[in-house]
């Protein structure tokens, strides 16, 4: 835990696993410290000035008394001198906090001891493959040549009404897209995870609780009038539930699953390997929240990878299992699995979903905190979380690997939940 004691306590490790994430943390570990000692300096010699003006103060009456004005009025001098000292000690030491903080919140978490060294996505250990691949020698159309000949996506529309990012689904596409949604939901809701429909919009306090503030500050959505987010994720809202909450050894397993549209403004650059629903600015999106006790948080992330694999086997897709690098962790995370699934025209494999254990990091920004039975004080609890599944890609894939010259077949599981076995033209 990102904490001033436990940096102390662990300067040289810290900045050691810190570097797995290829950051350079020695600088900003050191100033934290500097800044501390500074701040408990500042204390001292505030409380020292406090205790010598209470003594005073009780001496001025005493001298008064005895009739001895001049060192009276010598030390009703004197305490003046103090009460000015220590208005402007009070005022270093709040500004001396409040650096503090700001350094610290610029810490990533520490990595897990597992975390693989590796400076981007390249150096991502793959776990695992799945699912049947089709066959490379076959000539497949991308998913944005499909949308346009079946009518499932209008991408022109979307930027006529909004912009580039922002498509408009049609008809079968439209059906698609809530097919699984209600499917993600209810293999969520069989799994345990109790439903959540949260607010899309939330308060800076919201943003920094989870770390997407300040780190990802240009990544969201500001409506700057009120001070709001458009959420990039439903991560947000509903790791959010828990702010400043203590909760009770009988609340847990906490598991939440929320459907949302989520909003990023930076949808990369130019190209096809950004085309059509490879990154967009709004998009569909299930998510997983769980809250454990830290002794409990890691066999949840297995169920998690679990579980967000069992999602794509039923979409019958082709996928790979990745642990994320170093390099390629989140600011926010400890340890991340990727689920990526293979697109057959673009011949490349596209991210679908990250499931990651936070460990304490969210909880110490959120007073996140969980009390056993008679146990008087409180613990941070440890937060997880995964897209199962975000939309676009799994969309992409299915409509790229599933195409046939009669039409592009719908996965059976998703049958009931279309209405259709197959998308056509007539």
């Amino acid at each position: 835990m990102l904490t001033v004691k436990n940096i102390q306590e662990n300067r040289d490790k810290f900045i050691e696993l810190l570097a797995i994430k290829n950051f350079n943390a020695t600088d900003l570990i050191d100033q934290v410290l500097s800044t501390d000692q500074l701040r408990r300096d500042l204390q001292k010699q505030l409380e020292n000035d406090l205790a010598e003006l209470n003594g005073l103060s009780k001496l001025i009456g005493q001298l008064y008394r005895e009739g001895k004005t001049t060192e009276a009025n010598e030390a009703k001098t004197r305490t003046g001198q103090l009460k000015d000292s220590s208005k402007e000690l009070k005022e270093k030491h709040r500004k001396c906090e409040l650096e503090l903080k700001e350094l610290i919140i610029q810490i990533p978490n520490i990595p897990h001891s597992t975390v693989p060294t590796g400076k981007g996505e390249e150096d991502n250990l793959e776990i695992r493959k799945g699912g049947i691949f089709p066959d490379p020698e076959l000539t497949k159309k991308p998913h944005w040549e499909l949308a346009s000949d079946y009518k499932l996506i209008d991408f022109e529309l979307g930027v006529k009404l909004t912009g580039a990012g922002f498509p408009v689904y049609i008809n079968q596409g439209a059906k698609l897209q809530r097919a699984l949604i209600n499917f993600f939901l209810d293999e969520g809701n069989n799994a345990g995870y109790t439903e959540i429909l949260p607010p899309i919009v939330v308060n800076e306090d919201s943003g920094f609780g989870t770390g997407q503030l300040p780190d990802k500050e240009g990544q969201m959505y500001h409506i700057q009038d009120d001070n709001l987010y458009l959420i990039p994720t439903a991560e947000v809202p509903v790791t959010n539930i828990y702010r400043d909450v203590i909760l009770q050894e009988d609340q847990f397993p906490i598991k939440n699953i929320a459907y949302t549209p989520c909003f990023r403004r930076e949808a990369g650059s130019w190209g096809s390997h950004v085309r059509g629903l490879n990154r967009l600015h709004q998009f569909d999106k299930v998510e997983i929240v769980q809250i454990r006790r830290p002794e409990e948080s890691y066999k949840a992330l297995e169920e998690m990878v679990a579980y967000v694999e069992s999602l794509i086997q039923k979409l019958e897709l082709p996928y790979r299992v990745l642990r994320l690098c170093g390099g390629d962790l989140s600011f926010t995370s400890a340890l991340t699995f990727d689920f990526e699934v293979w697109s057959a025209a673009q011949k490349r494999w596209l991210e679908v979903s990250s499931v990651s254990n936070f460990e304490s990091f969210q909880a110490n920004r959120l007073k996140l905190r969980y009390k056993e039975k008679g146990d008087k004080q409180s613990h941070l609890a440890h937060t997880l979380n995964g897209s199962a599944l975000a939309l676009p890609r799994i969309v992409a894939a299915l409509l790229e690997n599933n195409q046939t010259e009669n039409g592009i077949l719908i996965p059976k599981i998703l049958q009931a939940y279309t209405g259709f076995e197959k998308i056509s033209n007539q």
